[in-house]
């Protein structure tokens, strides 16, 4: 059995051409296109921040009552957020959106995920570039740390890959995981600091929260990209080692299990 990265880096070119067309297939056929990555983004960053900050008069731990800041405040921790979400939602389905591909021995099944989370990563860079514009528009030049961010997100990549191998083979099993995936990643955005800062709950809860995998991810990227905070090594490179640990478990799984996908379906 190939481990992950060598087949990762074997199929990397099919890989690449599948993210390719996943991405222009999304839009294609609308008047807008590629554009809707952009809009979407800014859009769902004005209703958050209209509820949260104009109805619920929610305010961040700054010493400052500006909606914009704010605003881009709740973006950072959404960047997080709409990345993972957008990949273990998708991934119960993968298989059986896909069920050509898996009488087909010659074709790499695990690639599936990755393609998906590729994918993921193109949007997530697009409202980033959505943030970063915003940013230097309305508060100016964001602190040097911003380019920490990709190292940030890093151990959330080998997390979400390894979640998605589990989920994409438990969805050809188990029908109904869809849904519990659904569900779950409802409530961690509520319960993610992405709407109020880790900081303002009680400390007994502060150590709660961050058994929640993203927890640490939106905190760190609203750390590098707007508060001018670098990483704090130990702990990342711990979650860094877990995260390969669980994305290899992921990889492992889907390979053991990948032989009776063709009985089910």
């Amino acid at each position: 059995m190939l481990t992950a990265h060598a087949s990762l880096w074997k199929n990397r070119s099919l890989i690449k051409a599948l993210i390719v067309r996943e991405i222009i297939g999304r839009y294609r056929g609308s008047v807008m296109g590629v554009l809707w990555s952009f809009f979407l983004p800014v859009l769902m960053l004005a209703v958050y921040t209209f509820v949260f900050s104009v109805i619920f008069r929610a305010r961040w731990n700054t010493g400052s009552d500006s909606k914009t800041e704010f605003a881009l405040i709740l973006f950072a921790g959404l960047l997080v957020f709409n990345f993972f979400s957008e990949c273990v939602n998708r991934a119960p389905g993968l298989i059986l959106a896909n069920t050509s591909y898996v009488k087909k021995v010659v074709f790499p099944l695990e690639i599936l995920p990755i393609v998906t989370l590729g994918a993921a990563l193109f949007h997530c860079g697009v409202a980033l570039s959505v943030w970063l514009l915003f940013y230097v528009i309305f508060i100016g030049a964001p602190p040097l740390t911003a380019l920490l961010f990709p190292v940030v997100l890093l151990p959330l990549i080998f997390l979400t890959a390894g979640i998605s191998w589990l989920l994409a083979s438990l969805g050809v099993f188990l029908r109904d995981v869809a849904q519990v995936v659904g569900v779950v990643t409802t409530v961690l955005m509520f319960l993610s600091p992405i709407f109020f800062p880790a900081s303002a709950l009680p400390e007994s809860f502060q150590k709660v929260l961050l058994l929640n995998p993203l927890a640490l991810v939106v905190e760190q990227s609203r750390d590098v990209l707007i508060f001018g905070k670098t990483l704090p090594w130990g702990v990342y490179f711990a979650s860094l080692a877990g995260s390969v640990v669980i994305a290899w478990l992921g990889f492992a799984w889907f390979q053991k299990t990948r032989k009776g996908f063709a009985d089910v379906l």
